[in-house]
Protein backbone atom coordinates (compact mmCIF):
# COMPACT_ATOMS: atom_id res chain seq x y z
CA UNK A 1 0.00 0.00 0.00
CA UNK A 2 2.59 2.37 0.88
CA UNK A 3 4.53 1.35 -2.34
CA UNK A 4 1.07 2.11 -4.46
CA UNK A 5 0.67 5.54 -3.10
CA UNK A 6 2.71 7.44 -5.18
CA UNK A 7 4.53 9.33 -2.43
CA UNK A 8 8.22 7.72 -3.32
CA UNK A 9 8.65 5.84 -0.45
CA UNK A 10 9.81 2.07 -1.04
CA UNK A 11 9.51 0.13 2.50
CA UNK A 12 12.69 -2.24 2.84
CA UNK A 13 11.34 -5.30 4.97
CA UNK A 14 14.44 -6.76 7.18
CA UNK A 15 12.44 -10.00 8.32
CA UNK A 16 11.73 -8.42 11.79
CA UNK A 17 12.42 -5.10 10.89
CA UNK A 18 10.21 -2.54 8.49
CA UNK A 19 12.54 0.19 7.16
CA UNK A 20 11.12 3.40 5.47
CA UNK A 21 13.76 5.41 3.82
CA UNK A 22 12.12 8.89 3.69
CA UNK A 23 14.10 10.91 0.91
CA UNK A 24 14.93 14.60 1.32
CA UNK A 25 12.93 17.23 0.48
CA UNK A 26 12.92 18.24 -3.45
CA UNK A 27 13.17 22.65 -3.81
CA UNK A 28 9.72 22.19 -5.72
CA UNK A 29 8.16 19.94 -3.01
CA UNK A 30 9.57 22.92 -0.24
CA UNK A 31 8.12 25.29 -2.20
CA UNK A 32 4.45 23.41 -2.66
CA UNK A 33 4.71 22.75 1.62
CA UNK A 34 5.01 26.44 1.98
CA UNK A 35 2.62 26.89 -0.49
CA UNK A 36 0.16 25.14 1.62
CA UNK A 37 1.59 26.42 4.60
CA UNK A 38 0.27 30.12 3.50
CA UNK A 39 -3.04 28.70 2.74
CA UNK A 40 -3.44 27.33 6.12
CA UNK A 41 -2.35 30.40 7.38
CA UNK A 42 -5.05 32.65 5.29
CA UNK A 43 -8.20 30.26 6.28
CA UNK A 44 -7.33 30.95 9.71
CA UNK A 45 -7.05 34.44 9.45
CA UNK A 46 -10.43 34.57 7.99
CA UNK A 47 -11.80 32.02 10.90
CA UNK A 48 -9.95 35.00 12.55
CA UNK A 49 -12.13 37.19 10.89
CA UNK A 50 -15.17 35.62 11.47
CA UNK A 51 -15.15 35.44 15.10
CA UNK A 52 -14.40 39.16 15.06
CA UNK A 53 -17.82 40.31 13.08
CA UNK A 54 -19.60 37.88 15.09
CA UNK A 55 -18.59 39.29 18.04
CA UNK A 56 -19.23 42.80 17.11
CA UNK A 57 -22.55 41.36 15.95
CA UNK A 58 -23.45 40.07 19.40
CA UNK A 59 -22.31 43.79 20.93
CA UNK A 60 -24.58 45.71 18.47
CA UNK A 61 -27.08 43.15 19.67
CA UNK A 62 -26.90 43.71 23.07
CA UNK A 63 -26.94 47.80 22.85
CA UNK A 64 -30.10 47.38 20.61
CA UNK A 65 -31.44 45.48 23.26
CA UNK A 66 -30.71 47.99 25.85
CA UNK A 67 -28.21 45.25 27.87
CA UNK A 68 -24.96 47.22 27.40
CA UNK A 69 -24.63 51.30 26.26
CA UNK A 70 -22.99 53.14 24.01
CA UNK A 71 -19.83 54.21 24.99
CA UNK A 72 -19.12 50.54 26.40
CA UNK A 73 -19.97 49.09 23.02
CA UNK A 74 -17.47 51.33 21.49
CA UNK A 75 -15.09 49.69 24.53
CA UNK A 76 -15.10 46.97 24.07
CA UNK A 77 -15.21 46.99 20.02
CA UNK A 78 -11.92 48.29 20.07
CA UNK A 79 -11.18 45.57 22.64
CA UNK A 80 -12.27 43.08 20.44
CA UNK A 81 -10.27 44.98 16.91
CA UNK A 82 -7.19 45.05 19.64
CA UNK A 83 -7.09 41.48 19.93
CA UNK A 84 -8.15 40.74 16.72
CA UNK A 85 -5.04 42.48 14.92
CA UNK A 86 -3.11 40.62 17.83
CA UNK A 87 -4.23 37.14 16.95
CA UNK A 88 -3.27 38.00 13.15
CA UNK A 89 -0.39 39.30 13.77
CA UNK A 90 0.98 35.97 15.73
CA UNK A 91 -0.27 34.02 12.75
CA UNK A 92 1.59 35.83 10.20
CA UNK A 93 4.75 35.36 12.30
CA UNK A 94 3.49 31.75 12.67
CA UNK A 95 3.58 31.62 9.05
CA UNK A 96 6.87 33.61 8.12
CA UNK A 97 8.58 31.15 10.65
CA UNK A 98 7.00 28.00 8.98
CA UNK A 99 7.46 29.22 5.26
CA UNK A 100 11.06 30.25 6.27
CA UNK A 101 11.40 26.53 7.98
CA UNK A 102 10.65 24.85 4.80
CA UNK A 103 12.33 26.65 2.44
CA UNK A 104 15.05 26.34 4.83
CA UNK A 105 16.12 29.88 4.40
Amino acid sequence: AIRSAGLGLNPINDGQTLRLPIPDLTEERRQELAKLAGKYAEASRIAVRNVRRDGMDSLKTDEKKGVIAEDERKRHETEVQKLTDATIADLDAAAAAKEKEILGK
